[in-house]
C-alpha cells in the first residue's frame, strides 16, 4: 500500500462527506414545510415521535443533523424536552438506512444486467447525469434542488467506491491484519470506533469506512460489533458541540442523546459477551461482509430502542439531574443552528412573531382600557416594558431573517414567508409604539387632572372599540392566512378615519364654545391621531396577508390604495361599520 492509496482513501472520505452534506441540504430544501409539519405531529406521543424521527432522518440522511435540529428546536421553544426523546430514538433507527444503501456496492452482479444496475457504481452515475441536466435545464428551483440531491448522492457513492478501492492493497498486508486483530478486544474496538466517528462527526461515514474495510475480507464479526457500537457513541460529538451556548433544556437534549448511546453500548456489550462466553457464538471469527456491517448497525440501534424506549421519562429525569436548574433564562432567542434548515428557521421566526404580536396586543388592550376606565400605574409600567420587548423582537427577527435570506438558499415559499414576516414586524412594532403613546395620554390626563366633556368621552367610547376590532381583524387575516377577510379591513379603516376627522371637528367647536380647554384639545387630538395610525398599520398588516394569497393583488401599496378609494363592492361592509360604530 503506497501513498496514493492513502490519498484515494482520504479523497474518497472527502467526497463521501461532501456528498452527504449536499444530499442532506438539498433534501431539506425539497421537503420544504413538510419537515416542520412532521415535527409538530411528533408532539402527540412518544410513538409518533419515534416514527417521525426515523422518517426525517431518512429524508435528510443524518442523525447528527437531526439531533442538532432538536437542540435548536428546544433552545428556541418549538419543542419541549420530553417530545424530543422519541424523535432521538427514531433518528437512531433512520440513520441505519445509509449503511444499507452503501451495502449495495457488495452485490455480486456477474453478467446479470439488472444486478449491475443495482450497484452504486452504475446507478449513481445515472443519477449524476439526471441531476446535472435538472440543475442546468430546470426553471423551477424545486427541480434544481432535486437535481442537486441526485448529484450529492452520486458524489457520496463515488466517495464510497474510492474508499473501497483504496482498501484493496490491505488484503496482502500482514501489518494490517495484526492491527485488525487488536480490535478483537471489545473495549479497544469501542474506543477506536468512537474516536474515529468523533473526529469526522458522522456515524454514516464511519460505518461507510468500516464497510470499505470489510470488503478486504480481513474484518470479522468479533471486530466489527464493538467498532459499530463505538461509532454510535462517537456520533454524539456533533450534538455535544451544538449544545454550547444554548439554554438548559437544549443541553438536556444532548445529555439524553449521549445517555442513550452510552447506556445502550454498556448494557448490550456486557450482555452480548456474557452470552457469547456461555454459548460461544460460532460466527464471531467469520468474515463480515458489507451487508453484515449494515445489519450490525441496524440491529444495535433497534435493540437499543427496544431496551431504553420504555424508560423515556427516566431519561428526561436523568437529563434534569445532570443539567440542574439555574435562575438565568433569556427572554427570547432564535438559534442560528436552525438556519441549516431554512424552512424550520422561517417557521420559528413566525412563532417568534406570534409572541411579538401577542405582546403588542396586550399593550394596546391595556392602554385602551386606561383611556376608558382611568389611569393605572401597574398597567402603565407594563405597557412601557412591553413596548421595549416588542422593539427587541423586531430587532431580533429583522437581523435573523436578513442573515437567513442572505446566507442560505431559500425555496420560493420560504422567501415569501420571510418577506411577509419582515414586512409585518415593522407594522406591529408601530402599533406597539402608538399603544405606548395612548398610555402617555392616559398618564397626562391623570397627572394634569383633565376631565373630558361627556360628548368627548362618548366619542372616544365609539372609536376605541373600532380600533381594537380592526387590529384584531388584521391579525386574524395575517396569522390565520384568511386573505379573503382582508377586504373587510379596508372599509373599517375608512370608517375610523372619518370618525376621527368628525370628532376633531366637533372638538374644535367645543373649544370655541368654551366647553373644553386647549390642554384637553391637545390630548384629545393625540389620542385620535394614534387611533388613525393604528388603523392604518392594521390595514397594512391585512394587505401583507392579501398580497401573498390573492391572485388579484401583487403589491401591498396597490391593495392599500384600492381600499383608501372606497369601491362599490365595499359599500355594504362600509354601511355595516357605520351603523355599528358611528350610530
Amino acid at each position: 500500500m503506497d501513498i496514493f492509496s492513502f490519498v484515494t482513501l482520504f479523497g474518497g472520505l472527502a467526497f463521501f462527506l461532501y456528498g452527504m452534506r449536499l444530499l442532506s441540504e438539498s433534501l431539506k430544501k425539497t421537503a420544504g414545510g413538510k419537515l416542520e409539519k412532521l415535527l409538530n405531529k411528533a408532539t402527540d406521543n412518544q410513538f409518533k415521535g419515534l416514527a417521525v424521527g426515523a422518517v426525517i432522518t431518512i429524508a435528510i440522511q443524518s442523525s447528527s443533523a437531526m439531533t442538532v435540529m432538536l437542540v435548536g428546536f428546544v433552545n428556541s421553544g418549538i419543542m419541549d424536552l420530553p417530545q424530543t426523546v422519541g424523535v432521538i430514538f427514531g433518528s437512531d433507527i433512520g440513520t441505519t438506512l445509509t449503511a444499507w444503501i452503501l451495502s449495495l456496492a457488495g452485490i455480486d452482479s456477474g453478467d446479470n444486467v439488472f444486478l449491475k444496475l443495482l450497484k452504486p457504481s452504475c446507478f449513481s452515475l445515472i443519477f449524476a447525469l439526471i441531476g446535472i441536466i435538472l440543475i442546468m435545464v430546470a426553471k423551477k428551483q424545486r427541480h434544481k434542488d432535486i437535481g442537486t440531491m441526485l448529484v450529492g448522492f452520486s458524489i457520496l457513492m463515488q466517495g464510497m467506491t474510492m474508499m473501497s478501492a483504496s482498501m484493496e492493497p490491505l488484503k496482502e498486508m500482514d501489518s494490517f491484519v495484526s492491527i485488525m486483530t487488536a480490535f478483537k478486544n471489545p473495549l479497544l474496538g469501542v474506543l477506536s470506533g468512537a474516536v474515529v466517528t468523533g473526529i469526522i462527526q458522522s456515524s454514516a461515514a464511519a460505518i461507510g469506512i468500516l464497510q470499505s474495510i470489510s470488503m478486504t475480507g480481513k474484518l470479522t464479526y468479533g471486530m466489527a460489533i464493538p467498532l459499530v457500537m463505538g461509532a454510535n457513541i462517537g456520533t454524539c460529538m456533533t450534538a455535544i458541540l451544538s449544545s454550547i451556548g444554548v439554554n438548559r433544556d437544549a443541553k438536556r437534549v444532548t445529555v439524553i442523546h449521549v445517555t442513550i448511546k452510552l447506556l445502550g453500548t454498556f448494557i448490550w456489550l456486557i450482555v452480548f459477551y456474557i452470552v457469547n462466553a456461555l454459548f460461544d457464538f460460532g460466527f464471531m471469527d467469520n468474515t463480515v461482509s458489507i451487508v453484515g456491517v449494515a445489519a450490525i448497525h441496524s440491529v444495535f440501534n433497534i435493540a437499543n430502542t427496544v431496551l431504553l424506549f420504555p424508560f423515556s421519562k427516566l431519561l428526561v429525569k436523568i437529563a434534569h439531574l445532570i443539567v440542574k436548574e439555574t435562575d438565568e433564562e433569556q427572554e427570547f432567542k432564535l438559534d442560528e443552528r436552525l438556519m441549516l434548515t431554512p424552512t424550520i428557521a422561517v417557521g420559528e421566526c413566525r412563532n417568534m412573531m406570534i409572541k411579538m404580536v401577542t405582546k403588542a396586543k396586550e399593550g394596546l388592550d391595556k392602554s385602551m382600557d386606561m383611556l376608558k376606565n382611568g389611569y393605572n400605574t401597574a398597567d402603565f409600567d407594563f405597557i412601557k416594558k412591553n413596548e421595549e420587548k416588542v422593539d427587541g423582537y423586531e430587532d431580533l427577527l429583522g437581523s435573523y431573517l436578513m442573515k437567513l435570506t442572505t446566507t442560505q438558499h431559500l425555496s420560493v415559499a420560504d422567501k415569501n414567508r420571510s418577506s411577509r414576516i419582515l414586512q409585518a414586524i415593522g407594522e406591529v412594532e408601530r402599533v406597539a409604539d402608538h399603544a405606548n403613546y395612548l398610555s402617555d395620554s392616559a398618564e397626562e390626563i391623570e397627572t394634569k387632572h383633565l376631565e373630558f366633556s361627556d360628548a368627548a368621552r362618548e366619542e372616544l367610547n365609539k372609536v376605541i372599540p373600532a380600533v381594537h376590532d380592526i387590529y384584531t381583524m388584521a391579525l386574524d387575516c395575517y396569522l390565520s392566512d384568511k386573505a379573503a377577510h382582508a377586504e373587510d379591513v379596508g372599509p373599517l379603516r375608512i370608517v375610523i378615519s372619518e370618525m376621527c376627522d368628525e370628532f376633531k371637528a366637533n372638538h374644535v367647536e367645543r373649544l370655541a364654545a368654551g366647553i373644553c380647554t386647549t390642554e384637553q384639545g391637545f390630548v384629545f387630538n393625540d389620542i385620535l391621531y394614534s387611533c388613525v395610525r393604528i388603523a392604518e398599520h392594521s390595514l397594512n398588516i391585512a394587505a401583507i396577508a392579501y398580497r401573498f394569497k390573492s391572485a388579484e393583488a401583487t403589491n401591498v401599496d396597490t391593495y392599500i390604495h384600492d381600499f383608501k378609494q372606497r369601491k362599490d363592492k365595499d359599500e355594504k361592509k362600509y354601511q355595516e361599520y357605520v351603523k355599528k360604530y358611528k350610530a
